[in-house]
């Protein structure tokens, strides 16, 4: 018996979701920065789906990508503040050529 599909519910496809997930969980990105980049790309979401996804499919994400250092366990290790930044300004740097290639 095969798994029922868990994005059949949703109007946005389950490439766009798993995008916006991923970036939230593998980056040092906030909410309304993943909104941004989407948008850039030419994405229409707002930072509270993203929340809502990811609070929905982070879980499954994170069983299947136990590899991948994550913010599943909501915590965000933070050893300066000027660290947080330069991570975060070279994460949207390289989203930002990805969505423009």
């Amino acid at each position: 018996m095969t798994k029922p599909n868990p994005f059949r519910h949703f109007k946005t496809s389950s490439e766009i979701i798993r995008l916006a997930v991923m970036m939230y969980v593998r980056f040092p990105l906030s909410l309304r920065n993943v909104e941004d980049l989407l948008h850039e790309c030419g994405i229409e979401i707002s930072h509270e789906t993203v929340r809502f996804w990811w609070n929905r499919f982070g879980p499954m994400f994170a069983a299947v990508h136990t590899s991948v250092h994550n913010h599943f366990n909501q915590v965000r290790h933070l050893y300066s503040r000027d660290s947080f930044k330069l991570n975060r300004s070279a994460a949207l740097t390289e989203w930002r050529q990805l969505c423009s290639s």
